[in-house]
């Protein structure tokens, strides 16, 4: 907890920006930002929180670095965004109480961690949920359109210059989009596909409202559901609940050509059971960000496939990603430092 000057010791354990660590500290006065740009990875690109995997550091540069990050009553970034790294500090550091992970699944790495349940019941962990949602909800939008009005056909035109009779291509303000999770990438689709005209159907856990959203779906009846649907967004985390969600079965029930996006995590689609569905034409454009291996193996026939857009798990990433996240860490530093709940706490069950 904060010591005896009230103030927070916040590590930065990841690259982060002087201009942002400084943000951070006037967001937050209580807040003692500890960071050496000197000891972390250099960013390749932005928000490229693991840095360069070729930057090494010398036995004493890793001796500061670990010293560094096990001073912390929190920390902004697992260190160098290695589980391992997460574990040597958890368990070495007995005052470490909170940990925001950059990654919006987070959690994930959090379990790849193998903490103990003493550490995971002792350490609260966030992450960056909900920072992404306006850039994917946005490729989604993207991939939605693209099905909707046939982009590979038109761009297999164009290269081969053939001027094809007319043919009637769908409208978003006639289809109805399911969108597989509501948290906050899936309320950002929700409202974006409302917007637009289209009627939203959403599934739920908890049964609470969403705006934007004209109908909301038990997720135990999405199979009942997605032969209703004009196109499937996915975009749940990656757990053992959510592994192969979107498969045999649900794609068996699909209404024949319904477009499906994916902007989630790549193991909630089963590739295989996708990948038969395109073939046959029960899915009739499959837009996807996220992918069940990555990268995507060049032996994958999903990078040929006429009726697939492949996006190399890129739509998130945004020049204000960085600012975002700093000013969700310092504002879940207030509600730390003031008791009150921080946002996008992971379930250290499920780990989402």
């Amino acid at each position: 907890m904060p010591d005896s000057n009230n103030r927070l010791r916040a590590v930065v354990a990841v690259p982060l920006s002087e201009e942002l660590c400084r943000l951070v500290e006037e967001l937050e006065p209580r807040l003692e930002v500890v960071r050496d740009h000197a000891l972390v990875r250099p960013m390749r690109g932005p928000a490229d929180w693991s840095g360069d995997p070729a930057h090494k550091r010398t036995p004493e540069q890793q001796s500061a670095f670990d010293a560094m990050v096990d001073s912390a009553d929190v920390l902004f970034g697992i260190p160098d965004v290695e589980p391992a790294a997460l574990a040597r500090t958890a368990r070495a550091n007995p005052r470490l109480r909170w940990v925001m992970t950059t990654a919006a699944g987070g959690g994930s790495q959090v379990k790849a961690a193998g903490l103990e349940r003493e550490l995971l019941d002792r350490i609260a962990f966030t992450t960056s949920a909900g920072v992404h949602g306006g850039p994917l909800a946005e490729f989604a939008v993207f991939g939605v359109l693209a099905g909707a009005k046939h982009l590979p056909r038109l761009i297999a035109d164009q290269r081969s210059k053939t001027w094809p009779e007319r043919w009637e291509m769908r409208q978003l303000d006639e289809m109805t989009v399911l969108v597989v999770g509501l948290g906050g990438i899936g309320s950002e689709c929700a409202r974006r596909f409302s917007a637009l005209g289209a009627r939203v159907w959403g599934t739920t856990r908890s049964g609470e409202p969403v705006d934007g959203v004209d109908r909301l779906v038990p997720i135990d009846e999405l199979e009942g559901a997605v032969g209703q649907v004009d196109a499937i967004v996915t975009t749940l985390p990656g757990t053992e609940a959510t592994h192969h969600l979107v498969g045999e079965r649900i794609l068996a029930a699909v209404r024949p050509g319904v477009i499906v996006a994916n902007v989630g995590r790549g193991t909630v689609i089963d590739e295989a059971a996708l990948i038969t569905a395109l073939d046959d034409g029960r899915v009739g454009f499959a837009a996807l960000d996220v992918f069940e291996s990555e990268p995507l193996s060049v032996e994958s026939p999903l990078w040929s496939h006429p009726s697939v857009l492949v996006s190399p798990h890129t739509a998130a990433l945004s020049r204000k990603e960085e600012e975002r996240i700093a000013r969700r860490f310092a504002d879940d530093a207030s509600r730390f430092l003031d008791g009150l709940p921080m946002r996008s706490v992971v379930d250290t069950v499920e780990f989402y």
